[in-house]
């Protein structure tokens, strides 16, 4: 069984971003629906309201790295 996800895991998440939406720019993506994004995955065990700008920003960092190596 898959290790359960949580808002720290921003690498993982990022991974997986990239993995479900291969052809958006992290960049363009508002923190709302980043929170519903990573809310949505499969195995993220966070608690919604623990999330916050500085976490938002980093899981978009981490995405953003993996959608740049996948060009």
């Amino acid at each position: 069984m898959a290790r359960e996800i949580e808002w720290t895991d921003s690498e993982e998440i990022g991974i997986q971003l990239q993995e479900k939406f291969p052809d958006t720019d992290p960049y363009t993506v508002r923190f709302t629906d980043l929170h519903r994004y990573v809310t949505e995955l499969p195995g993220f065990a966070g608690d919604p309201a623990k999330s916050n700008e500085g976490i938002l920003e980093a899981i978009q960092k981490a995405w953003h790295e993996e959608y740049e190596d996948a060009k």
